[in-house]
């Protein structure tokens, strides 16, 4: 079987629609039928090692046996940059088809999904240009360089909130490396071939319920205490991992500037937001076929994985 007549299957939604179970059970389905499956994490957290309770990073129990790849392969003060995630799971989805093996795409996070699968550019980057900037972002605060990228690139400032230093930085570096930005995704175009989409729906009470109870269990489960130990190994210094829901609310809790229960519940409605923001962007992309979550969503994946390989 050649890796072209192997399908790339993306398994999209929002968090906590449970993906990471349907990408399982699909994978023991397809070997049932003498058809190997392997999952590709696409969340942008998971990549990170000892932040697994606050990511709901799934245990060896819950991967049953199936091999995941890109999960714990960075420290917490490492940055996960869009484009070197797509670098990785490019080559992660062309191991598996040459070893003829379906990748199973996996994860909440929807540029990273959008990055690996279409044709997405990144301009460069140059270390000695964002650490300037970096250091006049500390010094003058990110108003201030809000006002110079207006000033440089309205359209791209247009796009960019006042407060948001990182992007804001990143986009004042373009503007310096390439003379131009743009906050503009392309349309939607495959750069890889045999893409097989799909998108879990869950009902918003029943999401906005599964949410709360998750981040209740990760407390349970002692997310404090997972926060506390990563913070004595850099997570303050991690320009991505510290910015994670959760792990963001306990360390202002550990800072003193909330209380426990207040970084809870900023937790909960965070995350509310972000499952909202991540269906919304899924919602546009026309060639996703949105299946119920449940059983009956890993049996309609195998189907159409099995109808594609079998006619090869």
């Amino acid at each position: 079987m050649s890796r072209v007549t192997l399908p790339v299957v993306a398994l999209n939604g929002p968090t906590a629609s449970g993906k990471t179970a349907v990408a399982v059970a699909v994978a023991h389905a397809l070997a049932g039928s003498g058809i190997v499956a392997e999952v590709v994490n696409a969340d942008s957290m998971l990549v990170y090692r000892g932040m697994d309770i606050g990511t709901a990073k799934p245990t060896l129990a819950e991967r049953g046996g199936v091999p995941h790849h890109l999960i714990d392969i960075m420290d917490v003060t490492q940055t996960a940059s869009v484009a070197e995630f797509q670098a990785l799971a490019r080559a992660a989805i062309a191991d598996c088809r040459d070893r003829g093996v379906v990748p199973l795409l996996a994860g909440g996070s929807a540029l990273y999904v959008h990055a690996i699968l279409d044709d997405l550019a990144f301009p460069g980057t140059d270390p000695a240009v964002r650490a300037r900037l970096e250091a006049e972002l500390a010094a003058v605060g990110p108003a201030e360089l809000h006002r110079r990228l207006a000033s440089v690139a309205p359209e791209a400032a247009a796009g960019i909130l006042p407060g948001n230093g990182r992007r804001i930085v990143r986009a004042l570096e373009v503007v310096e490396l390439t003379g131009s930005y743009t906050s503009t995704l392309p349309a939607w175009d495959y750069a890889l071939d045999g893409v097989l989409q799909f998108g879990l729906e869950v009902p918003r009470e029943l999401l906005d319920e599964r949410i709360e109870q998750r981040v209740h269990k990760m407390w349970a489960d002692g997310l404090v205490d997972e926060v506390r130990g990563l913070a004595e190994h850099g997570l303050r210094e991690g320009r991505t991992a510290s910015r994670a829901l959760g792990y963001r609310q306990v360390l202002a809790f550990l800072d003193g500037d909330t209380s426990e229960d207040e970084a809870k519940q900023a937790t909960i409605s965070g995350t509310r937001r972000f499952a909202r923001k991540q269906l919304g962007w899924f919602r546009r992309d026309p060639r996703i076929t949105w299946l119920p979550a449940g059983a009956g969503a890993a049996d309609a994946v195998v189907s159409a994985v099995r109808g594609i390989v079998q006619e090869a």
